[in-house]
């Protein structure tokens, strides 16, 4: 009978992780934003992973680097436009839906996309194999 009942909990306790996980509000004046400091490079962090690219045609590259991201399975734009020169995209995990948001601007010559995880301390490379990715299959180098 105890057996019975942990095991029930437990499985209450994994849907509703599971449903907060995919029902979690992602509010764009959260994520949607362009802020940082960073040179051209990558700079890897414990959550997330930027790439700022310095590039000749930074409207044309930030569109074909959309494109791209726009194919990826699970992603959906939260909020943004190449034409708003920045734009904020949700990609979810196969398996828990758990998201990760990746903006993507244009500053003065220079075009970066970063990705962040929402929930948890560490990503495992997720982010920076992502973008590297979205930067090999747009031809950014």
């Amino acid at each position: 009978m105890i057996l019975r009942l942990a095991a029930a909990l437990l499985l209450l306790a994994v849907l509703a992780f599971g449903a907060w996980v995919r029902l979690a509000p992602l509010p764009a004046d959260l994520y949607h934003r362009m802020d940082s400091a960073h040179g051209v490079g990558d700079w890897p962090v414990a959550s997330g992973f930027e790439a700022v690219r310095q590039v000749t045609e930074p409207k044309a590259t930030l569109a074909a680097l959309v494109a791209v991201v726009e194919a990826t399975p699970r992603t959906a734009l939260i909020e943004g436009s190449v034409e708003e020169g920045l734009v904020t995209v949700v990609t979810r995990s196969a398996l828990w839906g758990l998201p990760d948001i990746s903006n993507l601007w244009i500053e003065g010559d220079r075009v970066h996309v970063r990705g962040h995880l929402v929930f948890g301390p560490f990503d495992f490379g997720c982010n920076r194999s992502r973008i590297e990715g979205w930067l090999a299959r747009a031809g950014v180098h």
